[in-house]
């Protein structure tokens, strides 16, 4: 990615009292056009995003495009960049986790308008649809929670981060991060009760997919 040196200089420091981290320091040089500091956060952050993606979307090719899309956005908000507001890796997260709610919305669109055929006497095949369409109804019901529940579930359970983890990421308590996934939870159980039987999940909910209460 080519950055554009004839962008202004940078900002003015910050006053006595902001933190900046070493995220913010790459991002007020990207903000300089420096291509050295844009290549240190793909290093940092490319591999989680893409991770994130991938565990929303099932398609690598897809978590590729995503986590690209991603970096480019990051990229562009590099000028504006505040340090101490947001943590890099939380910012940029949130971003992987809406492109890939929008992509999981037409697929929910073109499976209404084209339902693909099931294939008849291959061994497994329906256990496997039945599987596919149990992940698909939860990550569409994931990606309907409100932002921060929404957040926390994915770095929970696709990022697989520890609590702790999840709450220096969103700047939170880790009491704040167990309330935030207790009420993702029971979000998601209320809006698939009624199609339990129909998704095999009568033994609990995995948002990872595999119809299981997942830990803390």
């Amino acid at each position: 990615m080519a950055f554009d040196t004839a962008r202004p200089a940078l900002r003015e420091a910050p006053c006595v009292g902001t933190r900046m981290n070493d995220d913010d320091h790459l991002m007020a040089r990207c903000a300089a056009g420096d291509a050295a500091a844009a290549s240190e956060l793909i290093a940092r952050h490319a591999p989680r995003a893409t991770a994130v993606a991938r565990g929303m979307l099932s398609d690598a090719a897809e978590a590729e495009d995503v986590a690209q899309e991603a970096m480019l956005r990051l990229w562009r908000h590099a000028g504006r960049w505040r340090p101490g507001e947001a943590q890099v890796g939380t910012w940029l997260h949130r971003v992987v986790a809406n492109l890939a709610i929008d992509r999981l919305r037409r697929r929910r669109r073109w499976s209404a308008e084209d339902p693909p055929e099931r294939p008849d006497g291959a061994p497994g095949a329906e256990a496997r649809l039945a599987g596919e369409d149990r992940a698909a109804a939860l990550r569409a019901e994931i990606a309907a929670l409100p932002e921060r529940q929404r957040v926390a579930l994915t770095l929970r359970h696709f990022s697989e981060l520890p609590n702790p983890e999840i709450a220096a990421r969103m700047d939170l308590s880790v009491e704040a991060v167990e309330s935030l996934l207790a009420r993702a939870r029971r979000g998601l159980a209320r809006k698939l009760e009624a199609r339990r039987a129909d998704l095999g999940l009568e033994h609990g909910l995995d948002p990872a997919g595999a119809g299981r209460e997942p830990g803390t």
